[in-house]
């Protein structure tokens, strides 16, 4: 039997994170009275960025993740992978909220989320 315990502990933490994410969305459509899209309320549409650019990329970085794991990755860097993933979903939401522009949280945030993925990639195809 394959154990992904690293991955499904990150995972766990990470839907907890896309939970507080999908709420902060649905509490910037009742603020704003906004059913559908965005209506133009800059706070609603980074709110669905947020929760998007989530939904997009932690899915594929779980599932490299795993095959990292179950191809009998070192421990210390799943950990490390792990917690970039939710520091850098964390800076990329404290970024876009506080501006719809550039920022060094959301750039920080793209940065360690694009290094995570590389990384994975890179290392998956060595083996």
């Amino acid at each position: 039997m394959v154990v992904i315990d690293l991955t499904a502990f990150y995972a766990a933490i990470l839907t907890l994170v896309y939970i507080g994410l999908a709420v902060h969305v649905i509490r910037m459509r009742f603020k704003h009275k906004v059913g559908l899209g965005d209506l133009g309320k800059i706070e609603v549409l980074k709110a669905i960025r947020i929760h998007g650019n989530f939904a997009e990329y932690i899915p594929l970085a779980l599932l490299l993740m795993a095959f990292y794991e179950v191809n009998g990755g070192d421990s210390t860097m799943l950990h490390g992978f792990g917690i970039a993933l939710i520091v850098s979903r964390l800076a990329h939401a404290v970024g876009l909220t506080k501006s719809y522009k550039t920022s060094l949280p959301r750039a920080i945030g793209t940065l360690l989320l694009f290094g995570v993925l590389i990384t994975l990639s890179v290392l998956l195809l060595m083996r």
